[in-house]
């Protein structure tokens, strides 16, 4: 989602939105601040090999920068604009949750409606799952977006095209992986339902009723439905990397590219009026805005695990509210990150599916508002020197080839393959031996409290590269990451 040089930087679209006088929103962005941002996207882009972004920041309705860096379209050297289309991914499932919204508020559905009230030839074990389920990712519902079921030999083989009942038959054929409301799971199945939901009660298919209640009025012209045949003014090209290399985006059936759960395109220019519309009650009421934006609460009463609302993540960073989501589809991969209380947002649409538009969000949210800025990766002090021996001789054994099952957890060890030490190996190969460890960051793992979390960055020459490194109660090594090198910490 390409060679390291110079990228393009294009001319700043800013425009302004009418909003209420008294609601306050942030200045003009100054020339260091917008240096700033063109400096680390530039970056970021040649860290990760992204072959275009485009960045909007909006305070309210105001438009604080549109911007375009690097190609839309590789193989015709077209540069990415404000006005460049780019896919939805996940991002596309908020337009789903507000039109769910809507018909709440209409009375034509209830959030406390069992599904099986919908699709009446479901499963019996549907009865149970409630609308509710569905739009916070706890329904309990397998997911149909899995490798093996996707794939050649699977019941949805993205090759294939299937009716919107023949798809149906085939999600009703899935397990059910736990009771609904117990715990959180991430399955892009709950949004292909509440797409067929909204065509069974509304007559019309979903992206057509997304068009006629959100996109129209809201003068969001370029935004519509994936339609690959079809002539659409700046749309950009999707990439991936393999081998080392980049390459188009895979093909899938207009199966794939029409389901809820993230098949649009969109600009930065109209995720703005988006995003401005969603501080007003224009759309939906503020209890219904609310309910979208609250934390979905499991039947323990105790908040879901991602913190998940409606199609929408809730977090904080460095203390700040923080409404978010993220999306990766067919070679393109973008971000939505609003930040409420501060009157600000941040959209980063990429055109590379190996890119991070979460991370990138967050530190130009952090360039624009110094105080939502995220730490940097320096170097901290180490109390445990013996971690860092640890991982150095793990490393030595694996850029030599050798066995490492002694040294890690039993679960570990299971995913130590011939394969995966050879890729490790060539990964390290630059860096180690020679290199120098430096610890940056150490805290218990989010999943495991017993297991001790340690990020160091490896260093030879001017390469580098960030590792997490795990030790379980016995010293076992039970995780091991690598990731590019970056100035700041993700959230």
């Amino acid at each position: 989602m390409n060679a390291r040089h110079a990228v393009p930087l294009f001319a700043v679209l800013a425009f302004s939105l009418a909003v209420s006088p008294s609601v306050q929103t942030h200045a003009p962005l100054t020339d260091a601040q917008i240096a700033s941002i063109d400096t680390f996207v530039a970056t970021e882009m040649a860290r990760a090999h992204v072959p275009g972004v485009a960045v909007g920041i909006y305070s309210r309705g105001n438009v604080l920068l549109a911007k375009g860096y690097g190609l839309a379209n590789v193989e015709l050297a077209v540069p990415v604009k404000p006005e460049t289309i780019f896919q939805s991914g996940s991002v596309g499932k908020q337009f789903v949750s507000a039109a769910i919204m809507m018909l709440v508020e209409e009375g034509r559905i209830s959030l406390d409606d069992s599904i099986s009230k919908y699709f009446p030839g479901a499963p019996a074990s549907w009865k149970p799952i409630r609308l509710k389920n569905l739009l916070s990712h706890t329904s309990g519902l397998a997911e149909y977006e899995s490798p093996e079921r996707t794939g050649p030999n699977g019941p949805f083989y993205l090759r294939l095209d299937f009716t919107e009942k023949q798809l149906l038959h085939k999600i009703e054929a899935l397990p059910i992986e736990n009771a609904p409301g117990a715990k959180w799971n991430y399955r892009n199945t709950n949004y292909v339902l509440l797409g067929f939901l909204i065509h069974r009660v509304t007559g019309m298919f979903y992206a057509d009723y997304l068009a006629q209640r959100i996109f129209k009025p809201l003068g969001m012209s370029s935004t519509r439905l994936i339609g690959e045949t079809d002539i659409i003014p700046n749309r950009a090209a999707g990439y991936q990397w393999e081998d080392g290399a980049l390459k188009n985006q895979d093909w899938v059936s207009p199966t794939f590219n029409s389901t809820a759960d993230g098949t649009l395109y969109f600009n930065i220019l109209d995720l703005a009026k988006w995003d401005a519309a969603l501080y007003t009650t224009q759309l939906l009421k503020q209890s219904s805005l609310d309910a979208m934006w609250t934390v979905y609460k499991l039947n323990d009463g105790k908040p879901n695990s991602d913190e998940y609302g409606f199609g929408w993540e809730i977090a904080t960073q460095n203390g700040h509210r923080l409404i978010e989501h993220g999306g990766a589809w067919q070679g393109f991969t973008c971000q939505i990150s609003r930040y409420p209380d501060d009157s600000l947002t941040v959209v980063v649409l990429t055109n590379f599916d190996s890119a991070r538009p979460d991370f990138m969000a967050h530190v130009i949210a952090g360039l624009v508002d110094a105080p939502l800025l995220p730490k940097k990766l320096t170097a901290i002090a180490d109390d445990q020197p013996r971690i860092a021996a640890s991982l150095e001789s793990l490393l030595e054994r694996m850029a030599a080839g050798a066995d490492i099952h002694h040294f890690v957890s039993p679960e570990f060890a299971r995913i130590i393959t011939p394969d995966v030490t050879a890729r490790v190996a060539h990964r390290l190969a630059p860096l180690w031996p020679g290199g120098t460890l430096v610890l940056v960051q150490r805290m218990p793992s989010p999943d495991n409290p017993s297991l001790t979390m340690s990020q160091f960055r490896l260093t030879k020459g001017t390469g580098s590269i960030l590792i997490w490194y795990g030790l379980d109660a016995r010293g076992k090594v039970d995780a091991l990451f690598f990731e590019p090198d970056q100035e700041y910490r993700s959230q």
